[in-house]
């Protein structure tokens, strides 16, 4: 083995390919096989998400409409025939809150719940909520129950 036999290991160099810029007779030359001009032949281009080359972009061609309410408060439903139905296959006794209904997989766990008035109430229930439509609220009291407001 001597100087002029030796070899890099396979795989350990990787070949870049032809240097840019380094003058006409290297054939990557002048505009570096970039091209003439634009945005793409400048130093620094980075393409901007959405551009399409100066044609408005699609997210500003389509038409606009309705309005975000940004300090909506978002309830997670639950009916009083869900609680009936769940009451009568004793999930619960008596008393249902938050930490029954995270267990229950009515809600997730920092969900706000919203009690509304589809169905009926058999039995008196201690219902712990967010929030309680009118409705609920008569019926849940109307069959001997509670409905505590947190």
């Amino acid at each position: 083995m001597s100087l002029d036999n030796i070899s890099p290991s396979k795989g350990s160099n990787r070949v870049a390919g032809k240097r840019l810029g380094r003058g006409q007779s290297s054939g990557k030359g002048g505009t570096c096989s970039r091209g003439h001009k634009g945005a793409k032949s400048r130093s620094g281009y980075s393409k901007k998400i959405g551009f399409e080359g100066g044609q408005m972009p699609l997210q500003r061609r389509i038409p606009k409409y309705g309005f975000k309410n940004i300090n909506r408060i978002e309830y997670q439903p639950i009916n009083l025939d869900k609680i009936q139905n769940l009451a009568e296959n004793k999930m619960f006794k008596k008393e249902l809150n938050i930490d029954q209904m995270v267990k229950l997989r009515l809600i997730r766990k920092n969900d706000l719940v919203k009690i509304l008035g589809r169905g009926k109430l058999t039995m008196p229930i201690k219902i712990t909520a967010h929030k309680f439509s009118t409705s609920a609220k008569s019926a849940i009291e109307a069959a001997g129950g509670e409905a505590i407001t947190l």
